[in-house]
């Protein structure tokens, strides 16, 4: 099983900014909430993570370490899993690109946000890294832990889907999806599954 977590909450998400390639830490929010992955997640035959500190912090929870030991052992990086670069507008409210450009961004998956990355970018590099795990995940369950939009280009990796159907889906910090990969093609099992981090096994739609 091929298994995407979202990183637990920080500061930023808390306060609803857009967040990319600035590297902030987990709250203790976000600690709490790696610890409940933690307890609720499969033992993985890999643990995958983007190179980003938050998403480091929960992995290095999921390999059984502390958040501080953001290296933990058993956790591989791959640069292919890091969030979108939104350049100009990270660490800055959604608001701050006008109505007009935002129109763009959804319907174009080539458009570029000034000094970023565009959703199309985003798609091709974490593809490739859903192909090269996909073996793996055939016969054991691994996990990689990311970000918002590399998870959801996972998703329309697995549903064969275009680049733009990205925006139309919502992932809560934390929050959990499954791709079985033992098939002639992917299946999406669970998307946007909080159950870990509220105690139940509910999937939030």
């Amino acid at each position: 099983m091929l298994i995407l977590v979202r990183h637990g909450q920080t500061a930023a998400n808390a306060r609803g900014l857009l967040l990319g390639r600035a590297d902030p830490p987990l709250t203790e929010t976000g600690c709490r909430q790696a610890r409940a992955l933690a307890a609720a997640l499969p033992r993985a035959a890999r643990i995958v993570s983007s190179p980003l500190m938050r998403a480091r912090q929960t992995s290095a929870v999921l390999a059984g370490a502390a958040p501080a030991a953001a290296d933990a052992a058993g956790v591989e990086v791959d640069p292919r899993w890091i969030e979108m670069d939104y350049g100009d507008l990270d660490g800055r409210p959604a608001t701050a690109l006008g109505e007009q450009s935002w129109r763009m961004w959804r319907q174009d998956p080539d458009f570029v946000p000034a000094g970023g990355e565009s959703v199309a970018a985003v798609c091709t590099r974490v593809r490739q890294a859903c192909v090269d795990l996909a073996d793996d995940a055939a016969r054991g369950d691994v996990i990689v832990v990311s970000h918002v939009s590399p998870i959801k280009a996972a998703v329309t990796w697995a549903l064969g889907v275009g680049d733009e159907v990205a925006w139309r889906m919502f992932l809560a910090d934390a929050a959990v999806c499954r791709i079985d990969t033992a098939g002639p093609v992917p299946l999406l099992l669970a998307f946007n599954d909080s159950g870990p981090v509220n105690g139940d096994d509910r999937a939030s739609r």
